[in-house]
């Protein structure tokens, strides 16, 4: 009998985030799989180049310099879902936080979404989507029928759910999203982190705090900076993105910015310092995992996946509000607790690629089409 035929569905490929590890993951699963996606910067994802990449008619048909704006195309991504030709597969494996989903399939052959979120700006963060959005000097006349179209895009993706066969959710809060918004239930299954990469040295000096990741607001590293600034403490920001200049502005005289290093120089900073401050609310939270293969405890908002990945005071220090003061009252609880970095680093294991590779495999010989 011939091996099922499979193939890998992403919502887009333009900028290595925290899905795009998922997807070459599941690449390395499935060699021969091609992936399709929306759209794909090809110079900006280096990490494909041997990869099959397939793109909808989106790629050619919307202009380059607005062509990865992804929250202007929610309609017509779904649309160019649909009208991918994927008969010829047994098995299709979508990587979704928004319209991958919404593929056809034959019959007989078998979806299985890992689901990162269902789409957040319909769903869990309307409210918040409808207050921040933004379409320059258009906004004001666009806003009155954003509740129109989100009535009639929730429609179209509880559609798209139908062609679901078997869900998969990234931690507890996606998992409890996709029973309250899709009545659908899933199976648990970590993002895979490369905890071996951050197995930290026997001893190590740790002075100060860090920060790791895209420089957007929604990441709020503002928040880690003030409290940084109240405490007079160390605090190490690492990366870049749209939100840098502002937070630059924000920073006191212990606030020091890197800007994108390398992974060796990351291990090194993250080997280096006391705690990992994790102020926003994420579906999984990769960093945080990171940083506890790195035997680094995480103080964490104690809301989204930074539940399924910190335990307050075994692996870090949760904090209630998502501000300054409920932060600076985390750090200084921090200072009562001893972690032991071998020991956060075992713990960090239940990430690992290999545990995912497993995981995976098994719920997709679960369910071959027969």
């Amino acid at each position: 009998m011939p091996a099922p035929k499979v193939a890998i569905v992403a919502d887009w490929l333009t900028n290595m985030g925290g899905a795009e590890p998922l997807i070459l993951e599941l690449h390395k699963l499935y060699p021969n799989a091609p992936i399709y996606t929306s759209v794909y910067n090809k110079e900006a994802m280096p990490a494909f180049k041997d990869c099959d990449v397939r793109t909808t008619y989106l790629q050619k048909w919307l202009p380059e310099f607005i062509r990865y704006k992804h929250q202007l195309w929610p309609v017509l991504r779904a649309k160019a879902f649909r009208k991918l030709d994927l008969s010829e597969y047994d098995i299709i494996i979508s990587s979704a936080s928004a319209e991958a989903k919404a593929i056809k399939k034959r019959p007989d052959a078998v979806h299985i979404c890992y689901c990162h979120t269902p789409i957040r700006y319909y769903w869990s963060h309307y409210e918040e989507f409808k207050k921040e959005f933004n379409f320059g000097p258009l906004t004001f006349l666009i806003r009155p029928f954003i509740p129109f179209f989100v009535k009639r895009m929730r429609k179209l993706d509880l559609e798209s759910v139908k062609g679901v066969d078997y869900f998969i959710a990234n931690s507890t809060i996606t998992q409890s999203r996709i029973k309250q918004y899709y009545n659908r239930p899933s199976t648990i299954v970590y993002p895979p982190v490369d905890v071996e990469r951050f197995t930290p040295p026997v001893r190590s000096e740790r002075a100060g705090f860090v920060v790791w990741g895209r420089h957007v607001p929604y990441k709020r590293f503002d928040i880690a900076i003030e409290a940084c600034n109240r405490l007079g403490v160390p605090l190490t920001v690492i990366g870049s993105g749209p939100d840098t200049e502002r937070l630059k502005k924000l920073a006191g005289p212990t606030i020091t910015f890197t800007g994108r290093i390398s992974d060796d120089e990351l291990n090194e900073v993250a080997w280096h310092s006391k705690a990992f401050l994790f102020p926003n609310e994420e579906d999984f939270g990769i960093s945080a995992a990171e940083s506890l293969a790195a035997g680094t405890p995480v103080i964490a908002y104690a809301k989204g996946g930074a539940l399924d990945i910190v335990q307050d005071g075994e692996t870090g220090i949760l904090f209630e509000h998502q501000t300054v003061d409920s932060l600076v009252e985390a750090m200084k609880r921090f200072e009562q607790y001893s972690f032991l970095p071998a020991t956060l680093h075992r713990k960090s294991k239940r990430f690992a690629k290999g545990l995912f590779a497993t995981k995976i495999q098994k719920i997709v010989n679960d369910n071959l089409p027969r």
